[in-house]
């Protein structure tokens, strides 16, 4: 019977303790290969995303958001409106993002890269500070998805709370 209560005890501790990460999520070696595939459609798809990542967001090119971007890109992201011109301003006058040199690799870090039909999912490793640790932090995952017509992103989905843009690179 004590051990009955002892495992008891040992469940309900088990439950009631905060989620702890096991394994970090890590990145692939080489980021840049995750953004091909054998079919043609997809290949494309892919490309436009690899673009939107290594020019707009690495390299903060945001002048060149018109070859990625339709002019109605809805964006799901509460922090900035729909629109090409809403999101350009979000990044260069909200955020205040400086155009650096196209990296001729790209430098964020990717975990996997998911294409289908007209959807593209990339998945990054993400370590976010622990609140109930001062000091600490855990390794978790975060992901853009961008839906792709006629060569450009009309469509885009992220998980980001308000006020929360992370850092990525």
């Amino acid at each position: 019977m004590k051990s009955l209560i002892v495992a008891g005890l040992l469940a309900a501790a088990a439950v009631s303790s905060p989620a702890v990460a096991q394994e970090p999520v890590i990145a692939a070696q080489n980021a840049d290969q995750l953004f091909t595939s054998p079919d043609a459609k997809l290949n494309a798809n892919k490309q436009v995303v690899y673009r939107i990542m290594r020019d707009l967001l690495d390299a903060g090119q945001w002048d060149r958001a018109s070859e990625l971007l339709s002019d109605e890109y809805i964006q799901h992201n509460p922090n900035a409106k729909s629109g090409r011109d809403a999101v350009v301003y979000y990044f260069t006058q909200v955020l205040k993002v400086q155009p650096r040199p196209i990296p001729e690799k790209l430098n964020m870090k990717v975990v996997a890269v998911m294409a289908e039909g007209d959807l593209v999912t990339v998945l990054y490793p993400r370590t976010v500070k622990d609140a109930s640790a001062p000091g600490g932090s855990y390794s978790t995952t975060w992901f853009d998805t961008w839906r792709i017509k006629d060569g450009k992103a009309v469509e885009h989905w992220d998980p980001a709370l308000m006020n929360e843009a992370p850092d990525l690179r």
